[in-house]
């Protein structure tokens, strides 16, 4: 089979990229930085040209109130140059939870992009992953002041970007859902919890100071993040980590 994988060069993608040649299939990654913008349209329609499958990874560049807009372009643009393409299959990477968290613009965004997808003209899959392991370090850094470092209790069930791939792997070589499949890590931590043991297991002598009002995941309530439910992925963070 033959992939369009847009967003190709990105954490997930490129390993997406590799899983499918590895298994035999052609899959060619796009980005800006091979000529194809998923905004003003340039390139798309010689990308998707021939695909049987379309895997749209890209993401927005910033996560405020412009997300949304981001996120309504480049799927018009795509679904169009995918219809003229004869693309039987769109594969979008999404977040559990998505539609739980309308405070958050970018979460609102996501939500937008799969109802798009969802009500238009190709046969699709979506894939809802919870929180990558590799953003970690990002969400410490978010509301570090000197020693500490402030994060809620929210509860996080964190997966490694490569099982995140995986399933996104398994997604696009499969018939379409026609619907939502969520993939999660194996464990569930409270993020306060998870950013003592990140710390910890770096040696870093920071203290991580439980404060419900902290940094983007504060608006989150109960765990509509997690699903244990979910489809798990094997990869366990202390491991990870290691």
């Amino acid at each position: 089979m033959k992939f369009a994988v847009i967003g190709g060069t990105g954490l997930i993608g490129s390993q997406v990229v590799k899983n499918l040649n590895a298994a035999g299939h052609e899959a060619v990654p796009h980005a800006l930085s091979t000529g194809v913008d998923i905004i003003s349209g340039q390139g798309l329609d010689e990308a998707v040209a021939g695909a049987d499958v379309v895997v749209n990874l890209t993401n927005s560049p910033t996560f405020d109130e412009a997300s949304p807009a981001f996120f309504k372009t480049s799927m018009d643009n795509l679904l169009a140059a995918a219809r003229k393409g004869g693309v039987g299959h769109f594969v979008i990477l999404s977040i559990v939870g998505v539609d739980q968290v309308p405070e958050l613009d970018y979460y609102r965004a996501k939500a937008l992009q799969e109802e798009i997808l969802a009500a238009g003209p190709i046969p699709y899959s979506i894939v809802r992953a919870t929180q990558f392991m590799e953003f970690m370090d990002a969400v410490l850094s978010w509301t570090a002041d000197g020693d500490t470092v402030r994060l809620p209790a929210t509860p996080i069930q964190p997966i490694a970007a490569k099982d995140v791939a995986a399933a996104v792997t398994e997604a696009a070589v499969g018939a379409p859902l026609r619907g939502i499949r969520n993939v999660a890590g194996p464990e569930v931590f409270p993020l306060d919890e998870l950013g003592r043991i990140t710390l910890a297991q770096k040696g870093d002598p920071r203290t991580v100071v439980t404060d419900p009002a902290a940094g983007m995941f504060a608006v989150v309530q109960g765990d509509v993040l997690t699903d244990t439910d979910a489809q798990l992925a094997p990869t366990r963070y202390v491991d990870w980590l290691s």
